[in-house]
């Protein structure tokens, strides 16, 4: 995560689901799947979709962490002894500094135990190799300003934008003229008080909590 005026600015996360089998552990598989997810419903629907697919297999680990702050997160050992699937998956993924995204491994039993050090050493590269396949994105930390002004406030608000520039993603047009942007966090608050100055506080603004915006290739 990147810190900006106010803090976090951005974090990242992957681009699109991403899927990669790591090489056969004394006979066991381990199928590595990543995905892009906005809350934990996303994530455990995924987890179960998977588990129908591969109904087969023995075990089902995964973890994820969510939110712009990365502040909320969960594993699963899945009848794995504790820490050594679900714990090892969620390190390679802070490792990286990833946030709304969820690692599932899938592993097919191969006859052969492999011990406590040899499993979390082998959901781990599972993990670690199916990231770093993922194309990851840099996503921007936005607030919604939504603004409403008469007609003789046009030319004042114009060059507000023009100086933050800024593009309206929603316009209504009547009476009075509403806008919407996603402004990025640290600014929202700077260009609310750039349009209450240029109109004499005669415009309407509503700023909304903090939200994912623009998406950038990394």
């Amino acid at each position: 995560m990147r810190e900006g005026i106010l803090g976090v600015s951005s974090f990242l996360g992957i681009d699109a689901p991403c899927a990669h089998e790591i090489e056969k552990i004394k006979g066991s598989r381990f199928l590595g799947f990543a995905f892009p997810v906005r809350d934990e419903e996303e994530a455990l629907a995924l987890v179960a979709e998977k588990r129908k697919q591969f109904h087969d297999a023995r075990h089902w680990c995964w973890a994820y962490r969510l939110g712009i702050q990365g502040d909320r997160f969960r594993y699963q050992d899945d009848g794995e002894p504790s820490g050594t699937a679900g714990l090892p998956i969620l390190k390679e993924i802070d490792a990286r500094g990833l946030t709304d995204v969820l690692v599932l491994v899938v592993r097919y039993f191969g006859g052969t135990k492999l011990g406590t050090g040899g499993l979390a050493r082998a959901y781990a590269q599972a993990a670690r190799e199916v990231l770093e396949r993922a194309a990851l994105v840099e996503v921007r930390i936005d607030r919604p300003v939504r603004v409403s002004f008469s007609y003789e406030d046009t030319s004042a608000v114009q060059s507000v934008l023009h100086r933050f520039q800024q593009q309206a993603i929603e316009a209504t047009y009547g009476e009075r003229t509403e806008l919407l942007f996603s402004v990025p966090s640290a600014q929202a608050e700077s260009f609310a008080q750039a349009l209450r100055d240029a109109t004499s506080n005669r415009a309407q603004i509503q700023i909304g909590p903090e939200a994912p915006g623009q998406r950038t290739p990394r």
